[in-house]
């Protein structure tokens, strides 16, 4: 998955069919075009070279 980040603007660009898949899902679950949008908030740590997953809850 390529991140790249332009000042608030984050994108996700899968780069694999299973990736794809994934983000795909990801969308689903935080997009609603009913309701109201969920959004990520970043919980814990992400420590490159101590912890290496980023992890988030979807809140709404």
């Amino acid at each position: 998955m390529r991140i790249t980040l332009d000042k608030t603007l984050v994108e996700l660009k899968p780069e694999s069919p299973q990736e794809v898949k994934e983000l795909d899902a990801l969308w689903k679950v935080i997009i609603d075009c009913v309701k109201t949008n969920k959004k990520l908030v970043p919980i814990g740590e992400y420590l490159p070279g101590e912890k290496e997953i980023a992890r988030f809850n979807i809140e709404d």
